[in-house]
């Protein structure tokens, strides 16, 4: 079993950045793939950012691509991402969620952001940016 636990979210202006961490803990998610979600009121849950096993590659939905970045450190079982230039549309619940290897965790190809391809998930971290 893995627990996940985001930290990091707060207020902002826009323009601003905030730095998101995932820690893992029980069954270290060291060997799985990880990934970002957000999910805003009224929203469906979207993925943000995603990585493969040992941070092999990562991909951005393009609304943060050139802002976001996806990073992992292993030696502290911490997942980050990197958020700069953040804009209003940028507020959300973010989540922090881990799939272990499997059909849709394929070694260090970056999995496909969809929520049911993963299994292990956080309680979230609010962001909120305001104008």
């Amino acid at each position: 079993q893995v627990q996940l636990q985001e930290s990091g979210g707060g207020s902002v202006q826009s323009g601003g950045s905030l730095r998101l961490s995932c820690t893992s803990s029980g069954h270290t998610a060291i060997g799985y793939c990880m990934a970002w979600f957000r999910q805003a009121p009224g929203k469906e849950r979207e993925g943000v950012a995603a990585m493969g096993i040992g941070g092999g590659s990562s991909d951005y939905v393009d609304s943060v691509k050139g802002r976001f970045t996806i990073s992992q450190d292993n030696a502290q079982n911490t997942l980050y991402l990197q958020m700069d230039s953040l804009k209003p549309e940028d507020t959300a619940m973010y989540y922090c969620a881990a799939q272990p290897p499997s059909l849709f965790c394929l070694g260090r190809n970056t999995p496909k952001m969809e929520p049911a391809r993963f299994k292990y998930w956080g309680q979230g971290t609010q962001v909120t940016v305001s104008s």
